[in-house]
C-alpha cells in the first residue's frame, strides 16, 4: 500500500462512515446543495470565513455554478493556446487525494473568483482562470481522504468517468496498474513531503534517518511498505516495525521514544504550535533521502482516455505547469480560498492559515517543488527516476501483496508527451 496521510491534530480519526452516502462508492450524490460564495481574490484581498455559512441556499441557480466569467479576467483568444473550450470537457474535474491543502495550490489557483461551494457533497466549482484569462471552462476541484471513504484516486476515476484528472502518487499508479491503470501527464510536486519524526529530547544526536533507525527506535507507520523501504535503504531491522498509526497525536504525546511518520508541510508546524500537549520543535528528516521516490500527487488521467483526452491536454497540462508556479509566486488569495474549503466542508479536520502558509514556505525551503533535474523543465518526469521507482517498489509492493506484478514498465504509468518543456520556476 502506498503511505497513508491520515491526520487529525488531535481529533478523530475520519472512517469510511464519514463519506457521503445513498450512492455507490466514488459517485456523487445526487441534488446537491450547493454554497454560493463569489469573492473578489485578487492580490491583499482576504477571504472572510464566515461569510461562507451566510450565503447558503437551495435554490435552483445555487445548483447551476458559476453563472458567467469572473470579471477580473479578459476571455481567451480563440483557437489560442488558453482556449481550453475548443478541446475539453465543459467542466474539468479534478479529484484530489487529500483535503484541501496548500500541497494542492496549482490546482486550487485555477479556481475563478466566481467559484461556487458545495458545502453538502465536498467540491468547488468555479471558470478555469490561467493567468488572468478565463480558458472557456469550468473546474471543479473535488477533496479526498475521509470524503471519499479513503477510496483511492484511481479507483474513483474509473468508478465516475466525470472526473478529467486525478491526484495519484506514483505508488498509488503502480499498485492500481493491474486494474484501474492511469498515466501521469504532469508533476505538481518534484519530492515527497513525507517525513520520519521524532523528539529531539529523546534522540538529540539525531540528524538523518539513518541516525534515528540506528538507535533501535520503534517506526510507527500506518502501513507496512515503508519498513521494508527502509529494511533496504536504511539497515532497519523489522522486529521495530509498528504499522498501527491512525494519524492522531496522541501515542507520539504520550511515548516520546516512538517515531513516527508525518509531512514536513505539515506536522512540524503542527505538533510545535497547535498540539498543546507537544508544544515544542519535532526532529524530522525527509523519506526521500532514503529512497522514497515516488512523484506526490501527480496529474494523472485513465490509461484508457489518454487518446481521448489528448487535445485537452496539449493545452491543459502547459496551464497546469505553470498555475503551480504561479502559486508558490503569490499563494495569498489561493491559501484563503482553500482554509475557506476546509472550514466549509466541516470535517473532523482542521487546517489554519499558518499551517497553509508554513507548508508553502517548507516547499519552497526545502525545495520539494523544483525543475525536473534532466530537462531543466518543471512538470516532467524523469524517465531514469521513473525507472528506479519501478525497480524499487514493484518487488516491495509484490512481496507485501499489494500487486501481483514481477515487473512493470515505467513508461505504462506516465508520458511527457503533454508537458511544455519551456515551462521552467528558473524562466
Amino acid at each position: 500500500m502506498s503511505i497513508p496521510r491520515r491526520r487529525t491534530h488531535g481529533l478523530r480519526v475520519p472512517s469510511p462512515a464519514d463519506a457521503p452516502t445513498g450512492a455507490p462508492a466514488g459517485a456523487r450524490a445526487p441534488g446537491p446543495r450547493r454554497t454560493q460564495v463569489r469573492r473578489a481574490r485578487a492580490a491583499g484581498v482576504v477571504v472572510g470565513l464566515g461569510l461562507v455559512l451566510a450565503a447558503c441556499g437551495s435554490g435552483a441557480d445555487d445548483e447551476a455554478g458559476p453563472s458567467g466569467p469572473p470579471e477580473d479576467t479578459t476571455a481567451a483568444e480563440a483557437g489560442s493556446a488558453l482556449d481550453l473550450a475548443e478541446v475539453c470537457p465543459a467542466t474539468v474535474v479534478v479529484q484530489e487525494d487529500w483535503q484541501p491543502e496548500a500541497e494542492h495550490g496549482g490546482v486550487y489557483h485555477l479556481v475563478g473568483s466566481d467559484y461556487t461551494i458545495d458545502a453538502e457533497n465536498k467540491s468547488v466549482t468555479a471558470s478555469l482562470v490561467a493567468g488572468g484569462v478565463d480558458t472557456g471552462v469550468d473546474i471543479e476541484v473535488r477533496p479526498g481522504g475521509p470524503n471519499v471513504g479513503f477510496q483511492s484516486v484511481a479507483a474513483l476515476m474509473y468508478v465516475d468517468p466525470e472526473i478529467t484528472l486525478g491526484a495519484v502518487n506514483t505508488d498509488s499508479a503502480i499498485i492500481n496498474h493491474s486494474d484501474q491503470p492511469t498515466v501521469a501527464i504532469v508533476s505538481q510536486m518534484t519530492v515527497s513531503p513525507q517525513i520520519l519524526m521524532w523528539d529531539p529530547e529523546t534522540y538529540p544526536e539525531a540528524e538523518t534517518i539513518e541516525d534515528i533507525v540506528a538507535t533501535g527506535a520503534t517506526i510507527v507507520t500506518g502501513g507496512t511498505v515503508l519498513h521494508a523501504l527502509l529494511a533496504e535503504t536504511a539497515g532497519f531491522d523489522m522486529a521495530n516495525a509498528d504499522s498501527s498509526y491512525e494519524g492522531t497525536p496522541a501515542r507520539f504525546v504520550a511515548d516520546p521514544s516512538i517515531v513516527q511518520q508525518g509531512l514536513a508541510t505539515n506536522e512540524p508546524y503542527v505538533y510545535e504550535h497547535e498540539v498543546e500537549q507537544w508544544d515544542r520543535p519535532v526532529g524530522y528528516a525527509l523519506l526521500a533521502d532514503v529512497g522514497y521516490s515516488p512523484y506526490p500527487g501527480a496529474m494523472a488521467v485513465r490509461a484508457d482516455r489518454v487518446d481521448e483526452l489528448s487535445d485537452c491536454l496539449e493545452r491543459l497540462v502547459p496551464v497546469l505547469q505553470q498555475s503551480q508556479i504561479d502559486f508558490l509566486d503569490e499563494p495569498g488569495p489561493t491559501l484563503d480560498l482553500i482554509v475557506e474549503l476546509v472550514d466549509a466542508y466541516q470535517l473532523s479536520w482542521t487546517y489554519s492559515p499558518e499551517v497553509a502558509q508554513y507548508s508553502v514556505d517548507t516547499q519552497l525551503d526545502l525545495d520539494l517543488v523544483h525543475d525536473d533535474p534532466a530537462s531543466g523543465t518543471f512538470g516532467a518526469f524523469d524517465p531514469a527516476r521513473m525507472q528506479e521507482i519501478s525497480e524499487t517498489f514493484v518487488p516491495i509492493l509484490s512481496a507485501e501483496g499489494a500487486i501481483d506484478l514481477d515487473e512493470l514498465d515505467p513508461t505504462e504509468v506516465y508520458t511527457n508527451e503533454f508537458v511544455d518543456p519551456d515551462i521552467s520556476m528558473e524562466r
